[in-house]
Parts: C-alpha cells; sequence; structure tokens
C-alpha cells in the first residue's frame, strides 16, 4: 500500500474524529445584544457580569480588526455560533458523562492521564465544561479548582469579581473585547499561602461544533509562598468552515511564588486561535510558561508576563510548527517594572510545505527597574524552499541599568545531519523527523511524560510525507 504524502491527507486519528452533532442548545450564528443576553441568561450570570458582557460589546463593536498580523479577512463572525451547550451537565464523576462526550475524551486519553499523573482534571466539551474533579488529598490542602461560573456564586465570587479581566481588560483589543461579552466555560483555581501542589492540575478543550466558537476563561490565583504546574490541552476535528478559539487566561502569581503554565494546541487546520494570556507576578514570583502551537489556519498568540514585583522572574519556552495553508503568529512578551527582575525567551518554530511561521518579541524595561536582565533567543528551521519564517523582535529599554540581549537564527537542515543518518540506515524521512524532534527537545523536556510523547507523536505526523 503506498504511504500518503501529503499532510492534508494524513489522518490525524483521534484528533480528527467528528462526534454527531448533539447539542442540547446553541445560539444563532452572529453576534448581537440579544445573543450576548441569551448567554448571559443561560450561565445565570449575576447582574455584574450581565452588564460586562454588553459594556464588552460595546467596546468590540467600536474597535477595528489588527492589520499588522496575518489577514484573518475570512472570518466572519456573522457566521459563528458563539455558545453552543452539550446534552451534558458538569459531574465529577466520569461514569455520569453522557458516552459519546466520554468516549472522546478517552480516545484523547484524558480519564488515563487524570489515573496517572494528575491531581485534577476539568473538561469542557464546545462551550461547557462536562467534568471536573479535583484528588480529596489536593482539596484538603485548600486547593481550590472548579468551573468559573460555579466559583462565581460562591464564597470566591468576590475574588472572581476583583480579578476577572483585570489583567485582560475588553479595552486592549477587539478580541479581548469579543472574549468579554460571550465568554463560556474554563477553571479557576486558588492555591493557598505556602500550599506546593505537586502533582499537575490540568484542562482540555474540545470543540466540536462546525462553525461554532470557544472562549473559555482560566483564571488562576498563586498565593505567597505556593507552586502550581497547570496544564493545558485542547484540539478539534477539521471541517471545511472556519472554527475559532479566542480564550483567555489569567494568571496571578503572589510573593515567592511559583506557577508552570504548559499548554499543547492541537487544532485543526480550520481554526483561527486568538488566545489572550497573561501573567503578574509579585515580588521574587517566578511564572514559567511552555508552550507547544501546532494546528489551527491562524494563531495569534502572545503570553504576556508583567513582572511587577522585585526580584520576579519569567522564563518561557514554546515551538510553534507551521505547515500547508498555516500563518502562525505567535511569540512572547514580558514587561519589567521590578527591580532585579530576570526574563528568558527560548523559541524554535519550524516550518514547511509553504507554511509561514513568524516569532514575535516583545520586552519592556522601565526606568524603575534597575538591575533587570533580559534574554531573548529564536531559532527557526524552514523544512523547505516555498516556507516562510520571519522574526519580529521589539526592545524598549528606559534605564542604563539593565542587561538585555537577543539572538535569532533561521536555517534549514543539514543535509550532512541526514546523510549522516541515512548512512546508518535510517531512510531520509525519519531521518529529517528525528532532526525536528531533537530541534524540538527545549519544549518536550519541560512536559510530563505523557504530553511530551503527545508533542513527538505529532511532530512525526506533521512530517509525514515532507520530503514528497
Amino acid at each position: 500500500m503506498k504511504e500518503k504524502t501529503y499532510v492534508d491527507d494524513i489522518d490525524r486519528s483521534v484528533y480528527d474524529i467528528k462526534d454527531k452533532e448533539n447539542d442540547a442548545y446553541k445560539v444563532k450564528a452572529g453576534l448581537t445584544p440579544e445573543i450576548v443576553e441569551k448567554i448571559s441568561k443561560e450561565k445565570n450570570d449575576p447582574a455584574w457580569m450581565q452588564q460586562f458582557r454588553l459594556q464588552s460589546l460595546q467596546i468590540y463593536n467600536s474597535l477595528q480588526v489588527p492589520n499588522w498580523g496575518p489577514d484573518i479577512e475570512d472570518l466572519d463572525m456573522d457566521n459563528i455560533v458563539t455558545y453552543v451547550r452539550p446534552k451534558s451537565k458538569m459531574s465529577a464523576k466520569w461514569s455520569e458523562v453522557p458516552k459519546d462526550i466520554k468516549d472522546t475524551f478517552e480516545r484523547l486519553g484524558i480519564p488515563q492521564a487524570e489515573q496517572k499523573s494528575l491531581a485534577g482534571v476539568g473538561a469542557q466539551y464546545d462551550s461547557e465544561l462536562v467534568y471536573h474533579n479535583v484528588r480529596a488529598e489536593v482539596a484538603a490542602q485548600g486547593v481550590v479548582y472548579t468551573d468559573l461560573e460555579s466559583a462565581m456564586h460562591g464564597e470566591y465570587a468576590e475574588m472572581i469579581r476583583k480579578h476577572f479581566m483585570h489583567l485582560v481588560k475588553p479595552q486592549e483589543h477587539k478580541f479581548a473585547a469579543l472574549h468579554g461579552a460571550v465568554w463560556s466555560g474554563g477553571s479557576f483555581v486558588y492555591v493557598p499561602k505556602g500550599v506546593s501542589v505537586t502533582i499537575p492540575l490540568q484542562s482540555y478543550f474540545r470543540l466540536n461544533a462546525p462553525g461554532a466558537g470557544q472562549f473559555e476563561h482560566t483564571l488562576i490565583i498563586v498565593d505567597e509562598g505556593a507552586y502550581l504546574h497547570f496544564i493545558e490541552g485542547c484540539s478539534a476535528p477539521k471541517y471545511n468552515v472556519a472554527n475559532l478559539h479566542a480564550g483567555c487566561v489569567e494568571l496571578y502569581v503572589g510573593k515567592n511564588a511559583k506557577l508552570r503554565y504548559s499548554t499543547i494546541e492541537n487544532w485543526s487546520k480550520n481554526m483561527y486561535n486568538l488566545n489572550t494570556k497573561r501573567a503578574i507576578v509579585e515580588e521574587g514570583g517566578t511564572i514559567e510558561w511552555v508552550s507547544g502551537s501546532f494546528g489551527s489556519h491562524v494563531s495569534y498568540l502572545y503570553p504576556m508576563s508583567i513582572l511587577k514585583g522585585d526580584d520576579s522572574k519569567m522564563e518561557f519556552t514554546g515551538i510553534t510548527f507551521a505547515g500547508e495553508g498555516q500563518n502562525l503568529d505567535t511569540g512572547a512578551k514580558v514587561v519589567h517594572t521590578g527591580k532585579r527582575t530576570s526574563s528568558y525567551i527560548n523559541t524554535k518554530s519550524i516550518s514547511k510545505d509553504g507554511g509561514i511561521s513568524t516569532f514575535r518579541s516583545s520586552v519592556q524595561i522601565g526606568k524603575q527597574a534597575s538591575g533587570s536582565k533580559a534574554s531573548v533567543s529564536c531559532q527557526s528551521l524552514m523544512l523547505d524552499d516555498i516556507s516562510r519564517s520571519d522574526t519580529v523582535p521589539a526592545m524598549d529599554i528606559r534605564t542604563r541599568d539593565a542587561n538585555v540581549g537577543h539572538e535569532a537564527k533561521i536555517g534549514r537542515i543539514s543535509d550532512e545531519a541526514v546523510f549522516y543518518l541515512m548512512s546508518r540506515g535510517i531512510s531520509e524521512e525519519d531521518a529529517r523527523a528525528m532532526i525536528v524532534s531533537g530541534f524540538a527537545d527545549d519544549v518536550s523536556k519541560d512536559l510530563p511524560l505523557e504530553y511530551a510523547v503527545e508533542m513527538n507523536n505529532l511532530i512525526q505526523l506533521e512530517m509525514k510525507g515532507s520530503i514528497g
């Protein structure tokens, strides 16, 4: 049997299995005050949130689409369904999740991962969480891990009101405003002072409905001296219509606290991924980002860290893989305001079959941030002569007392390295795949084993037919 030679022909296995549409309720396509009000009613929002949604919609209508990134003119909000509720209520038991939805998450390995290596899991299907659970021993430490909607009506309601979209304001850009208007689902995490969560928590987002958007909101607060590793995974099957992901992540890292936030994004290649992620770090705190970006037709993704407190730190490690029909615009931002703050951005990008990969970075060091250090390293690998890779670094340094460095490399796979591996009996395709996997090692080594394996499997999948 002849092996397929183009990525688009390759079976993405479990990721591209389309479940039968069997939703309980969905709003009509488009974006109007009436639709926003319907979503708010479905969510049983408190009054302040209903008002916030409508104000965000007004802001959305007043803002222009960004004109500096990849073209998104084919994304028509009149054709996007902003809320799809599955036929399932949220449960803390996998056995109570409807069989068709449960089967999807079992194919993706979520229950198995929970049993082996996770302290808690949240699973979202389209616009709603269908499963949320945290280990008893973690809950006994006072750790809160629940859906955001429930938390807005409980003892943490005021904490959420104080922090929700205060880091990422609707006024920042058009898709932040869109998120503020129609957000649904996502998780709330609170780690109390001095508590170390030694096993990761995970949220997984699955978008099944064609022509729909997913707008989950993740809010994490890690209090003074606490530690957390949070993992985010996501996927969607491929359709012949545009899908949209415009989630939002807000991370609050307290004094001397540490948060690692890992993401493997495996969206389908009809997805517009317009996600916004931001962290603020207090004195002596640390934020670590680990990001793997695969899939999606177009991406705008630039996690931002605000190093507010003295001696706070940020590390960002990311990889982007752009294949045929993909234009992935990714990177990272950091703002140094505290003294003796430090940041390190290390990214790898791979492009093949005409894919476009653009790296953008922004480093700002304020006048008061004396003694601060920042380093940016970007390496790009193009696997053929029809692909493209660009680096767009920006640095704004307002103090002389700072140490700042930037390095960028763009190249191709060494013919000598391929020849060496082939001389050892390895096929050319496998040799190239091995070299690319090695190139991505910085990211995979920072992930838990199961997720490192998944990322390497995605690389192998994308590399199929790379010489055909």
